[in-house]
């Protein structure tokens, strides 16, 4: 059995946030939601009102047994036992509140599927790395994918006191609609390029086998610029 508390998981209490939740991801009769995390299923029966077809995928055991006993008789609703990032689901739409810990993981996964958008819930700290802009300190790799395949907005606060065990943290609910596909060997290249942060862009293209007239740094550079440089060294 996995422990949640060790995913970084703790179990979204409110209705009230959690109708919101899926209020804001739009859910029409044509779309088919992925659900990470299906938890305690406080999500899970609101995403099914609208949707085609529901999809919740559960990594603990102890939780994906439980919740197929109060949830199966839903019969728009699949549930899965496993990992997601390991499967490959077809979905329009992803409706998430994120194991803390898997947040990176998420975003690297999604930059590479084909989907409408997603509505997530992630430690606010994250977030703000996500929306971190040109020059900021908080930009990182992750930052740079997201920036340049979604259009990321910040959706509303959750105070920690909303969760069982409450975070020590403060959480953040985010859009991210869809722009642009990237490839795993692009992403695992931008992440590379990320291990030499601290170097000028010239010198890191000497280490990564190209070269480029620059002398700034990752963080100065617009993200669609980091992108073609990675598509030019994964060439």
């Amino acid at each position: 059995m996995i422990k949640r508390r060790s995913l970084g998981q703790h179990f979204l209490t409110s209705q009230s946030i959690a109708k919101s939740i899926v209020d804001f991801a739009k859910i029409t009769k044509d779309d088919v939601i992925l659900e990470i995390g299906t938890g305690k299923g406080v999500l899970t029966s609101f995403l099914c009102n609208n949707a085609k077809k529901v999809i919740s995928i559960e990594k603990d055991t102890v939780l994906y047994s439980k919740t197929k006993e109060t949830l199966s008789h839903i019969p728009n609703l699949v549930l899965e036992n496993g990992d997601a990032f390991e499967k490959n689901p077809e979905f329009t739409i992803l409706v998430s509140n994120l194991p803390y810990s898997e947040s990176r993981t998420a975003i690297e996964w999604l930059v590479q599927r084909k989907f409408k958008r997603a509505i997530i819930m992630v430690q606010k700290e994250f977030a703000q790395k996500l929306l971190a802009k040109k020059g900021g300190k908080e930009r990182r790799s992750v930052s740079i994918l997201a920036s340049y395949c979604f259009d990321v907005e910040h959706l509303m606060d959750v105070k920690n006191t909303n969760f069982r065990p409450p975070p020590k943290v403060d959480s953040v609910v985010i859009s991210l609609v869809q722009k642009q596909v990237l490839s795993a060997e692009i992403v695992r290249t931008v992440n590379k390029l990320f291990s030499f942060k601290r170097k000028t862009i010239r010198h890191i293209g000497k280490k990564m086998g190209i070269e480029i007239d620059s002398d700034k740094r990752l963080e100065e550079m617009p993200e669609g610029e980091i992108i073609e440089i990675a598509k030019r060294i994964t060439k």
